[in-house]
């Protein structure tokens, strides 16, 4: 296993694995899922069982409903591993009988996007832990990298993004061969297999929308009319791209300010690099006009892995009057609220907007530039 980069929830699944309970570790494809299972049987559990959901005979015994087929299959094993565990129909019940008939048995299963996590986690109510995996976090490159090094990487990461076979890719040309062929993967493959989608063309068309409006206002109606398509079509392919891991939303924060924009949502992308391939533009930064909107989507991102990673809980937001004062995240933390400008110039104003300085006069307010930034997706040094 060279080349392995540590992964924060491989400590987690530590932690939170345990006799007659179901771990579901989820994510988009190729973000190093199969590789943190395989790292824990070579590191935790030589002995653990490790099968496929891709696989023909595995599948017959993970779909057969029968809790004898099932144990055979399992026999003296105390862990047992599906990855790609979407395949198999009726997983979620037959991992239930599992974790039910089999004493002491612990169990992983992976998929690839939420909308799988629901379908193998449904029935484990009580008996199931979900764990989020995404694109490589800073915070779990920060060990492998002296300090000038992280720096010096900025502008590849904004540009090419994080995920594993291209951070640790040697060359520009790989990385943008790949991340066109996963972007590809990600429309054309995945969206594609989780509905009927009638109109593929117009599912890149709205990705490519949404890479121009980073840290604006997404309206729905807009959307259609931009598309030709209809507010109800739009909304589903939203939610099916948000499922599917390729972009997240957030909504507006109020406490009932009727200056305050709430009913609007801003999209952002789970990786740069996918956001660029969707546009087909790896220029350098010095060639962009559309730095601060990869900054702000870089920022968002990984403080959303920081969070995540670290288990803080913190619900995040953007904030917005209709005189156009704004803060870019808004977090909401321990009964408390703070707000960050997220600013590429190293000039940005430091000071709070008016009106949310007067509305929230405890938050706090940050702004977070290229000369701060890691303490707010790494931790403080």
């Amino acid at each position: 296993m060279t080349d392995y980069i540590p992964q924060a929830q491989l400590a987690r699944l530590r932690r939170v694995l345990a006799p007659n309970k179901v771990v579901v570790l989820y994510g988009p494809r190729r973000v190093g899922k199969t590789t943190l299972v395989q790292r824990f049987v070579h590191e935790d559990d030589p002995q653990a069982l490790v099968v496929s959901g891709e696989d023909i005979s595995a599948r017959e015994f993970l779909a057969s409903q029968s809790v004898t087929a099932l144990r055979a299959m399992v026999g003296k094993h105390r862990t047992l591993i599906v990855d790609e565990a979407q395949h198999v129909p009726q997983i979620g019940l037959n991992l239930k009988l599992l974790a039910d008939h089999v004493e002491g048995l612990r169990i992983v299963a992976t998929g690839s996007s939420s909308f799988e996590a629901q379908q193998i986690g449904e029935p484990l109510t009580g008996r199931k832990v979900t764990l989020l995996l995404l694109p490589l976090a800073q915070l779990e490159l920060e060990p492998r990298e002296a300090a000038h090094e992280t720096r010096a990487q900025l502008d590849a990461r904004m540009i090419y993004g994080s995920y594993p076979e291209v951070v640790l890719a040697s060359g520009t040309e790989d990385r943008e061969v790949y991340l066109k062929e996963l972007a590809g993967a990600y429309l054309f493959k995945d969206i594609l297999a989780l509905e009927g989608i009638r109109h593929p063309d117009k599912l890149l068309r709205l990705l490519q929308l949404l890479a121009f409006q980073i840290g604006r206002d997404s309206s729905v109606s807009e959307l259609g009319n931009q598309l030709s398509m209809g507010k109800n079509t739009v909304q589903r392919y939203l939610d099916l791209l948000e499922k599917a891991f390729v972009i997240f939303s957030r909504m507006g924060f109020s406490r009932n300010q009727r200056k305050e924009v709430v009913k609007s949502r801003r999209y952002y992308f789970y990786d740069n690099g996918i956001r660029n391939a969707v546009i087909n533009n790896f220029n350098p930064l010095a060639l962009r006009d559309d730095v601060g909107a990869l900054w702000e989507n870089y920022i968002q991102v990984e403080r959303l892995k920081y969070n995540l990673y670290t288990g803080r809980r913190a619900e995040g937001y953007f904030w917005r009057t209709y005189d156009q004062q704004e803060v870019d995240l808004v977090e909401e933390h321990g009964g408390a609220l703070h707000g960050f400008e997220i600013k590429w110039s190293p000039k940005a104003n430091a000071r709070a907007p008016r009106a949310w300085a007067k509305g929230y006069p405890h938050s706090t307010f940050d702004v977070v530039s290229p000369a701060n930034y890691l303490e707010y997706i790494v931790g403080p040094s």
